[in-house]
């Protein structure tokens, strides 16, 4: 895991994936709840959409937030070319800074130019060596993005991967668990957990991070241990 991450980043992020896979019922409910996630987690954005990719390239499920945002997607789909097929190409992360200059993607750039798309970015989700969708988000400004937010959405869709590469069989939440206590360190295993218990009971960071204490008293117990049962929704974990 990236020193860079702050505990507040992998809060936003993982506590979002994680409630979103207890509730999960398909892999389109997801998708279209990852796109909801994608633009949240990112300031700038004005929309977002994520995509389940096949082996060949073709879309086998897609999500977007809004019009343009399906717009933008879609054209990427028709034209055969754009960030998005790129990052799943290249399983690396692409950034348009300004749709009115980039020259890789000339066809689809001028398309969604008069769409107000003016900065794009894609990351691949990639599960067990293979890339298995992406995540998009646009914005309405030249170079739209900041390393923030580069950071964000390649953690975003490193989540997401373990997410929709483990669906639809019963492992998925223990997989998604398991992962992110091996990728967390203690501190900021307790910064998710603090965000879980936020997402569940409606409270602010600092009370959600009381309650955790509280637990942690009143069982005796180290806070990492009832934050690891918060991730894993164990039976004894009363949030």
């Amino acid at each position: 895991m990236d020193s860079e991450f702050s505990g507040t980043e992998l809060t936003t992020v993982f506590a979002r994936i994680h409630s979103m896979l207890l509730s999960r019922e398909s892999a389109a409910t997801a998708v279209e709840q990852l796109a909801e996630v994608a633009q949240d987690v990112v300031d700038s954005a004005i929309g977002a959409g994520a995509s389940m990719i096949d082996d060949q390239g073709h879309t086998m499920s897609t999500g977007a937030t809004d019009a343009v945002a399906e717009a933008a997607d879609t054209l990427q789909y028709e034209l055969d070319e754009g960030p998005c097929l790129s990052a799943w190409a290249t399983e690396a992360l692409q950034r348009v800074d300004d749709t009115a200059t980039e020259t890789r993607w000339r066809r689809w750039c001028a398309e969604v130019l008069p769409l107000g798309v003016r900065s794009a970015m894609s990351a691949p989700m990639l599960y067990k060596g293979r890339c298995i969708g992406a995540l998009k988000i646009y914005t309405t400004t030249a170079d739209g993005f900041t390393a923030a937010d580069v950071r964000r959405l390649s953690l975003l869709a490193a989540a997401a991967a373990t997410l929709l590469g483990a669906a639809q069989t019963s492992e998925a939440p223990r997989k998604l668990s398991k992962a992110l206590r091996t990728a967390l360190s203690d501190r900021q295993m307790v910064d998710v957990a603090t965000g879980i218990v936020m997402e569940r009971r409606g409270l602010g960071q600092q009370q959600a991070r009381v309650a955790l204490l509280e637990a942690s008293r009143a069982q005796g117990r180290e806070l990492t241990e009832i934050a690891r049962a918060v991730l894993d929704r164990s039976p004894d974990a009363t949030f």
